[in-house]
């Protein structure tokens, strides 16, 4: 009876033991057979594919060349020889100041200069007789050197009084009246070379590695919508603006219609052609959290791996780093994937799956 009694608890122990074991077992079994499972998938070869910069800004206008034609000196205007938005060439005068004083200065120095001369060169005949020292001569060299630098001032004071352009331009309004006293400063008009259009733009730190000089640019205004100003860039500025971690870049535009003027905003896009860079769909990707991976094939298995992804266009991805040209990726039936999950490449006819 005690022998009975004292047996009972072993036996319900064994079958405990037992049944944990045959679920282990079921369990070990299940593991073994969804890790064996085949999975249907379809996937694509990495490839290098064109896939040229583009770049798009926002920029203004400015001339080739810009002045504020203004006048060295105060005196009248005696002569306007320019039409207010006319062409001139560089030499061309634009504006005559009074200059009869000036004329009379110019002609006193030059009658001094002569005089002085002539006495010159009267002492260096009588120094071959030593009628007059050396030091006399010298003294009348002295003085002759000194009316020649009298002429040349005052030739530069009467040149003043004219004022010409110095580029080939268009000028702007006129700003002052025939008979008008102006100031040094006052400005007069404005002379602008628009036959080439300098357009400064700002362009991202990060997009400044394929930017270099030559690359060809277009741009339009909302004044020209139907118009396309091509050019290319002719200069990137050597710092980054701290603030807004850009560059400024400058591009020449060709302007032989005269249609863009300075101060215009424009619409920039800078396209480099000849850039190749690896391509793969983006339904390739598999998105964990702020982390891009694919599934990349080795035979019938399938292994995850992490890249870095660059630039878009619609239906495809540019891979920075992470893959290679002509390794196999997953496109479709990458959400069954698991890390070493056997794969089964088939047609696009075919329905990826399990099987």
């Amino acid at each position: 009876m005690n022998l009975l009694w004292s047996t009972q608890p072993a036996t319900r122990t064994g079958r405990l033991v037992a049944t944990a074991f045959v679920s282990a077992l079921l369990l070990a079994n299940t593991a073994a057979e969804a890790q064996q499972r085949t999975i249907r998938v379809i996937t694509t070869q990495v490839a290098a594919e064109d896939f040229p910069y583009e770049i798009e800004a926002l920029g203004t206008a400015r001339a080739n060349e810009s002045i504020e034609v203004t006048s060295k000196v105060a005196e009248v205007i005696t002569a306007i020889r320019f039409e207010e938005g006319g062409l001139v060439k560089a030499g061309d005068v634009l504006v005559e100041l009074a200059n009869h004083e000036a004329t009379a200065d110019l002609a006193i120095a030059r009658a001094n200069a002569i005089e002085s001369r002539s006495q010159y060169e009267r002492g260096q005949q009588l120094a071959k007789t030593r009628s007059i020292s050396p030091s006399e001569l010298q003294q009348l060299k002295a003085i002759m050197d000194a009316n020649s630098a009298r002429v040349k001032a005052a030739e530069a004071r009467l040149a003043d009084l004219t004022i010409t352009a110095p580029f080939d331009g268009r000028v702007g309004l006129r700003r002052v009246s025939l008979g008008s006293l102006i100031s040094p400063g006052t400005v007069i008009t404005t002379l602008d070379d628009l036959s080439v259009i300098k357009l400064d733009f700002a362009v991202p730190e990060v997009a400044l590695a394929p930017l270099q000089p030559g690359l060809p640019v277009g741009a339009r205004s909302v004044a020209f919508p139907d118009t396309l100003f091509a050019g290319k860039i002719a200069s990137i500025d050597t710092r980054i603006d701290p603030v807004t971690r850009a560059v400024r870049v400058r591009a020449l535009l060709e302007n032989d219609d005269a249609l863009l003027k300075p101060g215009m905003f424009l619409t920039v896009q800078v396209l480099r052609r000849g850039v190749s860079s690896l391509m793969i769909p983006e339904q390739a990707l598999v998105p964990i959290q702020d982390r891009q991976y694919v599934f990349v094939i080795d035979g019938t298995t399938a292994h995850q791996r992490e890249i870095q992804t660059g630039r878009r266009r619609p239906g495809q991805v540019e891979v920075i780093e992470g893959l290679a040209a002509g390794e196999i990726v997953v496109i479709e039936g990458n959400q069954n994937l698991r890390e070493g999950s056997a794969v089964e490449m088939v047609e696009r006819s075919v329905s990826a799956g399990t099987r």
